[in-house]
């Protein structure tokens, strides 16, 4: 093995013509993701920039809602580094045209298609598999070929048909008789009191709107609990008057409270879930306010008016005479699903109300008339990914963002106590809808497609750091996809395909990087969320191959909080990878755990099925501002890569006492240069870096269970060098703030 020092001596000299493509060959020996001067450093300050805004520094992977996104900035530089012999400079690489032509890389867990779209940018060709059919649904309609001027054609041609129909549901009558647009409804869910009757509505504030940067603009919202009154308060007043009525009220204030509502009518304090779970049926809804854009593009807060709720009920009418207008499949048990069952949502459909529907079903129908199956699949994934933000699940966040916060903000269903209905089609001021996200998700990827970028961080001393993009690095995207594996080898680019990746149709050793994100062994069931996806994609392109069954539930899904099934699931996946990998090639993929199952799990799968670490360093993990990230005590923001061999290539080594001798000097090294960077850690972090060494070692024991004797019995080590090191964290921030 060579040294450190060898290796930076001979890196891969590309030219001193910067836009000139280089063409690497394949190669044998080490490659550069092994080095331990891999820029992880430097790669994460990049793709902290790209994680602010995924959606449009990476908008291909995001023409659908997919969960734990990761990052392309990261699986670019894994795809350089497990394609590069060592010694290439990684960081100068990142910036150059690079070509890895005659390479296969193999993602078995695509996702939203990151690692397929990265690789294919570098020259490489591609193979992606998911067990869930709505991953596999969204990655062919990122990928495919798609000719933009059909692409355009089509949506004019939608628009033509229907848009009106759907617009005209969201019209209303300003105080001049001149009807104006509706951006918004708002909602409140009621339930009866137990004691009278009364119907209660769960606000827990009367304060329904405000700025997303509320004490720089404080103006807000308030619904006045007497007459219904919609009223202009600080975001943050305690005492206001009605404007119409002149009753006064505390706008914080609102009956329900926690899990539990106080009756304005009698004060009786009831329990909310087990009063709604009672009644047998979801509960109703009243509709209260809305925002309306103006002729002059003025944006007008407003009460409901009685006009409003007929125009509500004459959608009912014509939602009732629509013949199939709808999906109507049943919501399973599990994890994810439990709190909306709880709150009586019985079948997905019930999760919208009457106009939602009604619009749904109008733009459905038409979608199902396109006649290019291409075309047919895009506009179908458009819709699909619309439903996240027209739904009873969804809330709003205020001006200055993105109105409307989509229904997966908590990684499960969790019913909304003051909903927003936003209207479906759309204005230019709207937020998600089904125009606006074609502009936003649809164009934007085909530009991408035509012309990828990267990002690029500018530095300049006591200045704020800019950012760039720069175009001319990578191919296009858009390919005629392979059916199958032998069409694949026969000279296509991408192959992906739907199903169990323990069992692929691909060649032994055809492979040379496998590049991926396991699900992690936790509580998140993407196929539990899915499925709301799934029925209406189902519903419009029929109920065959992928879609023949109404969930996309699978026994063989590798993400389960049960430890053991977690584990035999994975290394199964691990073990046909194993088979396809070429004896040269790397697995490499990124994790994060929190809880020592996590890291045994992971390392008793890899032995099992044959494989060892040979690297292990820190990345930058997904968003920065994910909702669950944000309400952790100790969130973790960091990635590991773990950077795998076949164990019959790897030398093996047997522990006497000189194990966290070898571990602790890594994980500070890679504390220190975070640190360094201007990284700030969590405890979380630090374990996560420590966990990392610690299996990378342990994974070159000679059995597997003295490996996980070894790890079991490394509990106060792990401790100690935890503190150890997040002590010296907290000593640095002490100092830089004093």
């Amino acid at each position: 093995m060579m040294s450190s020092s060898q290796k930076h001596q001979e890196r891969f000299d590309f030219g001193a013509d910067e836009d000139a493509v280089v063409t690497l060959a394949p190669f044998s020996g080490p490659c550069s993701l092994e080095d331990d001067e891999f820029p992880f450093e430097a790669i994460s300050d990049v793709a902290e920039v790209e994680s602010w805004r995924k959606e449009i520094n990476r908008p291909i992977y995001h023409i659908h809602k997919w969960w734990a996104q990761r990052l392309g900035t990261v699986f670019r530089a894994i795809a350089l580094g497990a394609l590069t012999p060592s010694g290439t400079d990684v960081l100068n690489a990142f910036y150059r045209p690079i070509r890895v032509k005659d390479l296969t890389v193999f993602d078995p867990f695509m996702g939203s298609g990151t690692t397929i779209g990265e690789a294919a940018k570098l020259g490489a060709r591609a193979i992606g598999r998911d067990i869930n059919p709505v991953a596999h649904f969204l990655v062919r309609n990122a990928l495919a070929f798609h000719d933009r001027e059909a692409v355009l054609r089509t949506f004019r041609e939608i628009e033509r048909d229907v848009a009106d129909q759907i617009r005209a549901q969201y019209k209303t009558v300003l105080p001049d008789d001149t009807k104006a647009d509706v951006l918004y409804y708002f909602w409140v869910k009621q339930v009866d009191c137990p004691e009278c009757k009364t119907s209660v509505d769960l606000f827990s504030s009367r304060v329904f709107a405000k700025h997303a940067y509320a004490r720089r603009h404080p103006e807000a919202q308030a619904v006045c609990p007497s007459c219904g009154e919609v009223n202009a308060v600080r975001y943050d007043a305690e005492h206001a008057t009605c404007t119409s009525c002149a009753s006064e009220f505390n706008p914080q204030i609102g009956p329900a409270s926690g899990q539990k509502a106080t009756c304005p009518s009698c004060d009786h304090t009831f329990p909310i879930a087990k009063t709604i779970r009672e009644r047998n049926a979801p509960p109703d809804h009243r509709l209260y306010a809305k925002l309306v854009l103006t002729a002059d593009g003025k944006k007008v807060y407003a009460a409901a008016t009685d006009e409003d709720r007929q125009s509500y009920a004459r959608a009912e009418e014509l939602l009732a005479a629509r013949p199939n207008a709808y999906p109507v499949v049943g919501i399973e048990p599990g994890y994810n699903t439990n709190q909306a069952l709880g709150y009586n949502y019985r079948h997905w459909h019930e999760m919208f109300n009457a106009r939602q529907l009604l619009s749904l079903s109008i733009l459905a129908d038409r979608i199902r008339e396109i006649q290019e199956p291409v075309l047919r699949e895009l506009f179908t994934c458009l819709f699909s990914g619309a439903l996240e933000f027209n739904n009873l699940f969804t809330s709003y966040k205020g001006e200055g963002t993105g109105a409307v916060r989509h229904m997966f903000a908590h990684h499960i269903l969790k019913p909304e106590r003051v909903p927003l209905e936003a209207n479906v089609w759309g204005t230019p001021k709207s937020s998600g809808s089904f125009m606006t996200m074609f502009e936003g998700r649809i164009r934007r990827a085909l530009d991408y497609a035509d012309d990828p970028f990267e990002l690029r961080l500018q530095r300049e001393p006591g200045q704020k750091n800019k950012t760039e993009k720069v175009y001319g690095l990578s191919e296009p995207l858009g390919f005629d996809l392979a059916q199958d594996f032998p069409s694949f080898k026969n000279g296509k680019r991408v192959y992906l395909s739907c199903g169990d990746s323990s069992v692929t149709d691909i060649e032994d050793g055809a492979v040379d990087a496998i590049i991926t994100d396991p699900p992690f062994f936790d509580n998140v069931h993407y196929s539990q969320l899915a499925d709301f996806f799934h029925v209406w994609q189902r519903h419009i392109l029929g109920e065959d191959g992928t879609r023949a069954i109404e969930t996309t539930r699978s026994p063989s899904e590798v993400q389960n909080a049960n430890v053991d099934a977690f584990t035999e699931r994975l290394g199964a996946v691990w073990a046909e990878c194993h088979r396809v990998l070429s004896d040269q090639g790397v697995l490499a993929f990124t994790y994060h755990h929190s809880r020592s199952e996590g890291w045994s799990s992971v390392l008793h799968a890899l032995m099992e099925a044959g494989f060892g670490i040979s690297a292990a360093f820190p990345i930058k993990a997904e968003m920065s501002v994910a909702m669950p990230k944000l309400q952790a005590k100790e969130p973790i923001d960091l990635d590991i890569v773990l950077v795998c061999r076949k164990r019959s290539t790897l030398e093996k080594h047997q522990w006497n006492g000189d194990l966290w001798g070898t571990i602790t000097p890594k994980a500070a090294n890679q504390v220190a240069r975070l640190r360094r960077s201007g990284r700030k850690l969590s405890r979380n972090d630090v374990r996560i870096i420590i966990m990392a060494q610690l299996i990378r070692q342990l994974s070159r024991s000679h059995s597997l269970e003295s490996a996980l004797s070894l790890l079991e019995a490394s509990g106060p080590e792990i401790e100690a060098t935890i503190e150890s090191l997040h002590i010296v964290e907290k000593s640095v921030e002490t100092e830089v703030k004093s």
